[in-house]
């Protein structure tokens, strides 16, 4: 009996046992996949949120592409705003131009005309009258016959010089045409032809409002042709002829470059300074206090050395 319950015992425990191994085995497995599971939820944590942050870098992005794209469309749309001004501002320049050489090739035709001489009138052969001889007259009262007092010029003959040698102007020349005629040989660096323009206007129309400058342009004309004394001698009449004219300033100024040119620099500077305490508000004023500040500070340097 003892050894039958002794038996039946360790045939329960050996049981116990046999039972107990399949169950701590599958419990084993039952963590190893909790613990996987739990590693893939992590792992899938991790990854949400480096999506997330991706997500937020291609929005970061889109935004700057787009705040790029906005800008080179802005730029894109200035510069071809930029180039349609200047095509348009090209196009009214060149066309500018177009009238200015087509006022200058005028202008030019004009002067050429007037400097060439005028064809030669052909000799008009007159008729006698009607039973009489060629040249007679027909007798006056009284039988006696009177010679013609007409002086007739010789054929071909051209009229003479204004006084003073200048080319006396056209009859029926406006003031203006002369002056632009004048003022185009300036321009071309004619300035014989453009002083002689000038004095023939001024002989011509003295009482214009445009006499100060013709004036003042003859001094120009000599100055720029090296002939110092000369430009000098017309900048004085600006000044003494026309001294209510807005050409008083500049011809002040330049009357002191003049001197300055024939190296008297006291009567430059004497005309520097005259026409910044009468005109201190002019261009002429301001340009030559910028000359006897730069004559002043040459001196320095100079003391200095």
């Amino acid at each position: 009996m003892r050894n039958t319950l002794l038996a039946s015992t360790l045939v329960a425990a050996t049981l116990g046992l046999f039972a107990a191994a399949p169950a701590s085995a599958a419990n084993r497995e039952h963590l190893q996949i909790v613990a996987d599971l739990r590693m893939l939820q992590e792992q899938t944590q991790q990854m949400q949120v480096t999506l997330a942050a991706l997500n937020e870098s291609l929005k970061t992005l889109n935004a700057r592409l787009d705040d790029q794209t906005n800008t080179q469309r802005k730029a894109f749309a200035d510069q071809k705003l930029l180039v349609d001004t200047l095509t348009g501002e090209v196009r009214i320049v060149r066309e500018k131009i177009d009238d200015t050489n087509v006022r200058l090739s005028s202008l030019s035709q004009e002067v050429d005309s007037l400097r060439s001489p005028g064809p030669a009138p052909s000799p008009m052969t007159p008729t006698p009258p009607s039973g009489g001889a060629e040249g007679s007259q027909p007798p006056a009262a009284g039988g006696t016959t009177e010679p013609s007092t007409a002086a007739t010029p010789p054929a071909g003959s051209n009229p003479p010089p204004a006084a003073g040698g200048g080319v006396s102007a056209p009859v029926g020349m406006s003031p203006t045409r002369l002056f632009e005629i004048a003022q185009a040989d300036y321009a071309g660096g004619q300035w014989a032809l453009a002083i002689n323009g000038f004095e023939t206007y001024l002989k011509t129309f003295p009482k214009t409002d445009k006499a100060d400058d013709a004036q003042f342009y003859i001094g120009e004309a000599y100055s720029l042709d090296g002939k110092f004394k000369e430009a000098i001698a017309a900048y004085d009449k600006v000044i003494n002829d026309y001294p209510t004219g807005d050409r008083v300033p500049d011809a002040l100024y330049k009357r002191g470059l003049a001197y300055s040119r024939l190296g008297q620099n006291d009567r430059a500077r004497e005309s520097f300074e005259t026409v910044m305490k009468n005109y201190p508000n002019s261009e002429g004023s301001r340009l030559a206090k910028q000359v006897l500040d730069r004559l002043a500070r040459g001196g320095r340097e100079q003391n200095e050395d």
